[in-house]
């Protein structure tokens, strides 16, 4: 993700390292998915509302052999079908992102429709903390629970952040909050690999409720040079060190 901005000269890559574990549980352990098919009328659904997040799910898709590594150096360019925010018309993106606060809403529709058609393929999205400031948010909430869908699994990132700095409107305690709500609730820490991956076998229980999975993450996990700076949401690779923030990264790994 840091070469494919280093590419561009920007992106959102405080997000995309921040759900980058996220991505890689559901891909790699939890969606029934086929990257040769990825039309397969009985695959999982995986809804990235923050559509902005694209850097990660194109490196996600890449590594499961849906999108060629070739394509990951056009991020963002004029002309690329890899834009800084996610088009339905790209194989394995399930929604058009950019406005937010309609993931959830889509989900619903989404999971409805697979119980009429009698399909047991389950719906997974992803929405920011950011989200929660918007009403459609909760109506979508309300209705799932309404409607028992127990087939549908809600990932909310909450990072802490939104496009100028720190989130807001108070939206804590987010999890108390889906309970409320109706939905079987677990909170995680959305950076470690074992509480994601035990969140998600525990979402696959039959209750009759929604799940809601309350991930707590890091922007920029990962790369210390990105986790503290104050506005992770877009950069510039002018205001890093570019060079000391692959170091870091490849340190990770070493």
């Amino acid at each position: 993700m840091l070469t494919m901005a280093a590419g561009k000269g920007q992106g959102y890559i405080g997000q995309g390292l921040g759900i980058a574990d996220i991505l890689a549980a559901l891909y790699f352990h939890e969606l029934k998915y086929d990257a040769q098919n990825p039309s397969w009328a009985d695959r999982d659904r995986f809804i990235l509302s923050t559509g902005h997040y694209s850097i990660a799910l194109w490196a996600a898709l890449v590594e499961i052999g849906v999108l060629r590594v070739d394509e990951l150096s056009q991020y963002g360019a004029d002309g690329s079908r890899l834009e800084m925010s996610t088009l339905d018309s790209i194989p394995g993106v399930e929604m058009t992102g950019g406005s937010l606060g309609h993931g959830l809403g889509q989900a619903v529709g989404m999971a409805l429709g697979l119980r009429l058609a009698g399909k047991t393929s389950r719906v997974f999205v992803e929405l920011s903390d950011g989200e929660l400031q918007e009403g459609s948010t909760w109506e979508a909430a309300m209705s799932a629970a309404s409607f028992k869908l127990n087939d549908l699994i809600a990932i909310i990132d909450c990072n802490g952040i939104q496009a100028d700095g720190p989130i807001v409107l108070e939206i804590e305690p987010v999890a108390d909050k889906w309970r409320a709500f109706g939905w079987q609730t677990i909170e995680i820490d959305g950076n470690d690999m074992t509480q994601i991956v035990g969140a998600l076998q525990e979402a696959r229980r039959g209750t009759g409720q929604p799940k809601a999975i309350v991930a707590r993450t890091v922007p920029g996990k990962g790369v210390p040079c990105i986790e503290q700076c104050e506005k992770a949401h877009f950069l510039n690779v002018s205001h890093i060190d570019w060079a000391m923030a692959l170091g870091e990264l490849e340190a990770q790994h070493d």
